[in-house]
């Protein structure tokens, strides 16, 4: 959903990314829809009959995520009671989503490299690789050039992987995309909860416009679905988004003089 120059850019660049086979970085704030755009490109390409397999980089602890990606054979250690294949292997013919890629243990860069340069996979434990034919697409919300000047990425696998770069605008860039999105989650989350969708008056649309959206779409999503719960079928005005400043804790109140021996507690819990 977007309107804005620089999002009529972006689909553009959706469009021929989703045609070819290259792999994929998506790059953006936090919240922006790097995950939604990584969907959109699976759904539009040769491989949406295939499998889109997706796993966070930052969720699974680096010891356990190798395994999770490459997969294991039965015996390769300790519980492992079965083969597993892994997630690279089950988005054969698909494609591999990789969230939160600079997070990745540089170990593990390495492996990845592999896989993109050989398409050939190798599970823990086994002697044999396997060959895969699957598309990397990998989201960040990190710049990593400065990864690789900290030496944390690997620089090769960041050429190959920023074959296409898709950058995603911030919210606060996109101008009016932010009240074309409001109204299109109004309409969800009315849905969802069984309420007609409220409109936005002025002064919602004022603040929609006006605020930062430090968590950008995430945020927006968040900010709609409180204002439907809350709402009781009036228009939505600015104070129902509650996006101002936070108030000010209020400041306790100086205490009144009291006679010389004191208040009694029940005079003090009556004040």
């Amino acid at each position: 959903v977007g309107g804005h120059p620089r999002m009529t850019e972006l689909f553009a660049r959706m469009k021929m990314a989703a045609d070819s086979a290259s792999a994929v970085l998506i790059t953006g704030e936090s919240g922006t829809g790097k995950e939604l755009i990584a969907s959109a490109l699976h759904q539009n390409s040769m491989r949406s009959a295939n499998p889109l397999v997706k796993i966070n980089c930052a969720a699974i602890p680096a010891d356990l995520l190798e395994s999770e990606l490459f997969g294991y054979a039965r015996g390769a250690f300790t519980g492992a009671v079965d083969d597993y294949k892994g997630k690279v292997l089950s988005a054969h013919k698909g494609t591999l989503f990789l969230d939160e890629i600079g997070e990745l243990d540089l170990s593990l860069q390495a492996k990845l490299l592999r896989v993109l340069e050989n398409f050939r996979v190798r599970r823990l434990g086994a002697l044999q690789d396997r060959l895969v034919n699957v598309r990397v697409v990998c989201a960040t919300n990190r710049d990593l050039d400065q990864l690789v000047e900290a030496g944390r990425f690997r620089a090769d696998l960041l050429y190959r992987l920023r074959v296409f770069q898709i950058n995603i605008p911030p919210l606060r860039a996109r101008g009016d995309d932010v009240l074309l999105l409001a109204r299109r989650f109004l309409a969800q989350m009315a849905q969802r909860y069984g309420k007609a969708p409220p409109m936005l008056d002025a002064s919602a649309c004022d603040a929609l416009r006006a605020h930062t959206w430090p968590g950008n779409v995430r945020e927006l999503r968040n900010v709609v679905e409180r204002a439907v719960l809350l709402n009781q079928g009036q228009p939505l005005g600015a104070a129902d988004l509650a996006l101002g400043p936070r108030p000010a804790a209020p400041r306790a109140a100086a205490a009144a003089p009291g006679p010389a021996g004191g208040a009694s507690l029940e005079a003090v819990e009556r004040q």
